[in-house]
């Protein structure tokens, strides 16, 4: 079964800082775009910022966590599954502008079923985002215990 694009539209506090987080820093394109709101391109899935003055210049979006692998997640999250050369060199590019993880680059689960490497940062807004990688993402992403 093919897999189509998804979208996902999210909440920031300030359009150029978003701009500058996620076309200059993350290097995503940028599509159709105003005051109010900017198309990425993210790994081929449309992810859109919608600007929310209610924030104010210093505000974030709130978030609760759950505790998956001894580690606290934060939900809501979102982001792309990658195959794992792609995932490592993702993880190698952030690392050199994100200052501080939520979960640092590792692998979860390792030697178990659904084995993947995992990261957790947020952009400034405090939009949690996780990039995974898997070996075989066919097999793994959905794979039971």
């Amino acid at each position: 079964m093919p897999i189509y694009p998804f979208h996902i539209a999210v909440q920031v506090r300030d359009i150029p800082e978003a701009k500058d987080f996620y076309h200059s820093k993350m290097g995503l394109s940028m599509g159709r775009h105003c005051r109010q709101w900017i198309d990425f391109n993210m790994f081929g899935h449309q992810y859109v910022t919608h600007l929310n003055t209610a924030l104010g210049s210093k505000g974030k979006i709130a978030s609760i966590s759950n505790s998956v692998d001894k580690h606290d997640v934060p939900v809501p999250h979102f982001g792309v599954v990658l195959p794992m050369e792609k995932w490592k060199a993702f993880a190698d590019k952030i690392s050199l502008f994100i200052d501080s993880f939520i979960i640092e680059p590792y692998i979860r689960f390792e030697g178990q079923t659904g084995e993947q490497g995992t990261l957790f940062f947020s952009d400034p807004s405090g939009n949690a985002l996780e990039f995974k990688g898997f070996k075989n993402i066919e097999r793994e992403l959905f794979a039971n215990n």
